[in-house]
């Protein structure tokens, strides 16, 4: 019997790849699809080439895959991976790299992935070794027309297709090897969900998105990362162990994300522009993203809850996301997209299982008392007629200031209360006095004299802000 080996490749620079040139949406969009594809479509096309049984796919998705091969293909493996990694510098201007590294499937797991873990970091240290040239600098941006395309006509054919003649691209027709798309065992996940415009025939824009916000016609960008997830992966004792989990979070967030995203409150709102092993994107109207922000989260830890149980510690466990908004119509969606995983990183410093919204980074029980507090400072405008402009000046009064060293409270906090009265109105109704007085509670607090908001009070005020403001349309 032959020994086998194991093979696993990655692509590096994703994150600088996508977003390169400000790409409008057709654009952005197809590079993402072509990214999420090729971890999937290269290590099927390879076992395809070779002749070998589909059953040694390990796992594939997320930016990177693992396949168990005969030692006798070796060489050949290794010549597929080098002209795909040709063509993928090809395709994205040397922005892209392709990786890989091979050992024997033998002994404990935790050694073969350390020598695989060292291999991969000689390739990186060394990519003159490794990839025999020096890799030149970008000069220009990537094929625009290809990825376009490739974008439009993911969005309803039911197959993906490959060749050996271009091993960098992703095809819809006319390919040697062709894998439908779907979540059975031999399909390739691909979650693809699109609004369309009114009368049905093209996908709807970011500004489209944008006017079907309630209140002020705002979009953005929400992307979520699962916290800690390279720890839980390393902590695993087998090879068995690490495809299971890695095939679970795959079809978790390819999906119930795509099956959130069609829920009546979200599937005119939202486009899906990807789903990773581990991580997940999409724009649209402001209001939609934070219910599916909300959404989302509550079914990852009933995800996490039922299988990861058995496995000690939380990483893998928990998930942080951000949300970044357009700061006009016309920004481009790769501007955006970029500020989100900026926004991301924010959070994840600050912070795990979290949530990055209007420049506040909450815990997701934060979230819950920013949203009550956000039906509150409405309702005094769609209740009880209070101008729109009062959230405003309340944002005047709760500017976050330090307190100088040694203070230990706020001069004349009478002067902030008759300031609030005067800015709530003076209604002698019953039911106006007993929900103003509600929320002058929930926002100073007990303490008279404490005057600044918490953070989820501050999220509050954003939140209302954008939901009172501006036309609605639905």
């Amino acid at each position: 019997m032959s020994v086998q080996i194991l093979l696993q490749g990655k692509l590096l620079g994703v994150e600088e790849f996508l977003p390169s040139g400000q790409p409008r949406e057709a654009l952005l969009t197809g590079r993402l699809r072509w990214v999420t594809l090729l971890s999937e479509i290269l290590p099927r096309a390879l076992i395809a080439e070779l002749g070998l049984s589909k059953m040694l796919l390990g796992s594939s998705g997320g930016d990177q895959f693992l396949v168990v091969l005969p030692e006798e293909v070796r060489a050949q493996a290794a010549d597929f991976l080098a002209a795909a990694r040709t063509g993928i510098r090809e395709l994205s201007q040397n922005r892209l790299e392709l990786f890989w590294a091979i050992t024997e499937n033998l002994g404990d797991w935790t050694v073969v992935r350390k020598r695989l873990n060292d291999e991969f970091q000689r390739k990186q240290g060394t990519p003159l070794a490794s990839t025999g040239f020096v890799q030149p600098q970008a000069t220009s941006e990537p094929d625009t027309e290809y990825f376009e395309r490739l974008g439009q006509s993911l969005r309803d054919t039911t197959n993906v297709e490959w060749s050996p003649e271009s091993p960098a691209t992703i095809l819809t027709t006319g390919g040697k090897h062709s894998w439908t798309i779907g979540t059975s065992p031999d399909s390739v996940p691909l979650a693809r969900h699109t609004a369309l415009t009114d009368d049905g025939r093209e996908a709807a824009t970011a500004p489209v998105l944008a006017y079907r916000a309630e209140g002020r016609p705002v979009w953005g960008v929400l992307r979520g990362d699962v916290d800690s997830f390279g720890i839980r992966m390393r902590r695993l004792q087998s090879i068995e162990e690490y495809v299971q989990l890695s095939v679970l979070y795959k079809q978790f967030f390819a999906g119930e994300v795509e099956v959130l995203c069609s829920l009546p409150e979200f599937w005119r709102k939202v486009n899906l522009l990807h789903t990773g092993g581990d991580d997940f994107a999409v724009y649209g109207a402001w209001d939609a993203l934070i219910g599916f922000a909300r959404e989302l989260q509550r079914l990852f830890q009933r995800f996490t809850e039922e299988h990861l149980k058995e496995f000690p510690g939380p990483e893998g466990k928990t998930i942080t996301m951000a949300l970044a908004l357009a700061p006009e119509l016309d920004t481009p969606l790769g501007s955006v997209y970029g500020r989100s995983l900026d926004r991301l990183e924010i959070a994840k410093s600050a912070d795990k299982d979290c949530f990055f919204l209007l420049g506040r980074t909450l815990e997701w029980k934060q979230l819950s008392d920013a949203a009550e507090l956000k039906d509150e400072l409405t309702a005094m405008v769609r209740e009880f007629g209070v101008a729109p402009q009062y959230l405003r000046d309340l944002c005047g009064i709760y500017r976050e200031t330090r307190r100088a060293p040694g203070a230990k409270r706020v001069e004349r906090p009478w002067r902030f209360h008759r300031r609030l009265l005067r800015i709530l109105g003076t209604s002698r109704s019953r039911d106006f006095q007993k929900a103003r007085a509600g929320l002058i509670a929930d926002l100073v607090g007990k303490n008279p004299a404490n005057l600044k908001l918490r953070p989820s009070g501050r999220v509050a005020l954003e939140w209302a802000r954008l939901s009172t403001e501006g036309p609605s349309e639905t």
